[in-house]
């Protein structure tokens, strides 16, 4: 199937065969699409990018932090260049909390980590869409998706400050989104995905839990990795292009249910017991 036929894109993020971005370039490069790959140097070291290079028609990849404006730069020139013109998709996939990693609760944070979680995870969509619109290196009808989660609408008390980190990323894409679509056409949305089982997700307390719940909440169950993947893809392809400035739900209904049968005969199991 080649929806995606002719596209070029940049892909943030890929770690290993766990991760979504991972998932991402294999199904977009499926789709016909030629692929950048980039991730920081320290993710680099730690993954294996360039195993999925190869397996996605040896893509370049170019390394880049993405909260370094300079590097943002160079990761768009480079692309441009690869190319020889202009992006059509980028997914931003990065997500990182010193706090989280270091058990502090979110009543507890150290700020100087806080400033770190926002600048990574949220902050990097701003300095990435405002290099990009600099160097005009988004094509006319582009699109732009970053993940998110749905802690940003709603309480998890151990998700810490991811949760402040991904209320602002869907806020960037909403307010970004206006801007680039007026002078660019250029559509940005943010993806609430279900969650999730990558290197970066089972780092949360309690993350098991998580997916548990949320599969015996959701009417159609978790959404996987593959399925964030394929619905990516649509959001990268001529399909979508009215679709921009929202966060869109992909988590088999979990967002818009007030509580299942499943999870009520659980608590009556209980009681009863």
């Amino acid at each position: 199937m080649n929806l995606l036929e002719g596209k070029k894109g940049i892909i943030f993020g890929a770690l290993n065969d766990m991760s979504i971005a991972w998932k991402t370039a294999e199904t977009c490069h499926r789709m016909g699409a030629d692929i950048v790959l980039t991730n920081a140097p320290v993710a680099m070291r730690m993954g294996e990018i360039h195993k999925l290079a190869e397996q996605c028609g040896n893509a370049p990849v170019i390394p880049a932090d993405a909260t370094s404006v300079e590097d943002l730069k160079a990761l768009f020139e480079g692309a441009m260049d690869h190319f020889g013109g202009k992006v059509d998709f980028v997914l931003h996939s990065i997500g990182m909390s010193p706090n989280v990693r270091k058990g502090k609760h979110y009543t507890g944070l150290n700020y100087n980590y806080l400033e770190k979680t926002l600048d990574v995870s949220a902050i990097s969509l701003h300095k990435t869409l405002q290099t990009a619109m600099e160097l005009d290196a988004i094509s006319e009808w582009g699109s732009v998706v970053g993940l998110s989660y749905i802690a940003a609408q709603r309480t998890f008390p151990d998700y810490g400050d991811m949760a402040d980190a991904k209320s602002l990323l869907e806020s960037i894409a909403r307010s970004f989104g206006y801007h680039y679509g007026v002078k660019n056409k250029v559509r940005i949305n943010t993806i609430s995905q279900s969650p999730t089982v990558t290197t970066a997700g089972s780092g949360v307390k309690g993350f098991d839990e998580f997916v548990s719940y949320s599969e015996a909440m959701s009417p159609l169950g978790n959404a996987d990795g593959q399925a964030c993947a394929d619905y990516c893809a649509t959001l990268f392809s001529d399909l979508t292009r009215y679709v921009t400035m929202q966060n869109l739900f992909h988590d088999g209904g979990f967002s818009h249910t007030g509580v299942s049968m499943e999870v009520i005969s659980k608590f009556a199991k209980e009681e009863g017991a």
